[in-house]
């Protein structure tokens, strides 16, 4: 008994390892892409995307440091707080993006070439600049990882105050930097620029962290909650009951919970309207469901 429990720990120890090395790797990789994205397009057309990434990029354009290394300067303080207050295990992961992207960013600076925006071609730096560092910032998330920066000091205000909208305070934190931007450069273009970066990043975000698989999440009121049910699970849906007592008739009903993919949702909105038109349906999205008959929780 005592061999197979130690056998077994030491299975569970060489997948933490194995995961450990297989993240690291993946976060290296991601990096790389996140420090194409800055070199080959954002810097080179004084684009600031917001973060300290956008920082370290419109200082360098005023001061002889290269941007990977104002990208660290920038993140040491922060990594110290964040090892202060938050997770241990994503802020090892998130030093090692912060240095990763730091050596890229700089030697991409030695031979890989830029993208020039002169000409009116602003628009596809920013396009291709925020899709590239949006794929290296989602693979990382992925991971349970960060590039540090805003994402750092975001998480620290949100343990202190939970109430503050993670959206609210990255746009407020991206309004101040390309406003420094635009300060700087002296450029309306710039501007503009930024926005776009920023929008394209979070859309590739969003894609790679909650994938293509959105869902709708239903609450179904009805007096004939039984029969729709049997018509759900006759379509393969999973379905459970709540049971419910109105507050001011005193029934109890059983209320319906169910969750399909988008595509399905129509069919399921048929389904509760003909069975019972006067049911009443609470609607909600659901970024990604896990489990069976969705994707695969891995």
């Amino acid at each position: 008994m005592k061999n197979e429990k130690q056998l077994l720990s030491a299975k569970m120890k060489r997948r933490i390892v194995l995961r450990w090395i297989t993240d690291i790797l993946i976060i290296l990789a991601a990096s790389a892409v996140y420090s194409l994205g800055v070199h080959c397009f954002i810097s080179p057309n004084n684009i600031a995307p917001g973060g300290v990434t956008g920082i370290a990029v419109v200082l360098s354009s005023i001061a002889p440091v290269k941007v990977g290394t104002l990208i660290f300067a920038f993140n040491v303080p922060l990594i110290i707080l964040g090892f202060i207050f938050l997770n241990k295990s994503t802020m090892v992961k998130t030093l090692i993006s912060v240095a990763a992207i730091t050596v890229f960013t700089d030697l991409f600076a030695e031979f890989v070439p830029t993208y020039s925006a002169e000409g009116g071609n602003g628009i596809m730096a920013a396009l291709f600049g925020g899709a590239l560092m949006g794929v290296g910032l989602g693979v990382n998330y992925q991971r349970e990882s960060t590039s540090g920066g805003t994402d750092i000091i975001i998480k620290i205000i949100q343990r202190f105050n939970s109430d503050l909208k993670l959206g609210t305070i990255t746009a407020i934190l991206d309004i101040f930097v390309v406003g420094f931007g635009a300060l700087v450069y002296k450029d309306i273009n710039v501007v503009l620029f930024a926005v776009v970066a920023i929008f394209v990043q979070s859309k590739f975000i969003d894609f790679l962290v909650y994938g293509t698989q959105e869902s709708r999440f239903l609450f179904i009121f009805s007096r004939y909650s039984k029969e729709i049910a049997q018509k759900l699970l006759a379509q393969n849906r999973g379905v459970t009951f709540f049971k419910a007592e109105g507050a001011y008739s005193g029934d109890e009903r059983q209320v319906i919970a169910t969750a399909v993919h988008r595509t399905a949702y129509s069919k399921v909105k048929r389904i509760v309207r003909e069975t019972d038109p006067n049911a009443f349906v609470i609607t909600t999205s659901a970024g990604e469901v896990l489990g069976e008959g969705f994707t695969k929780l891995t």
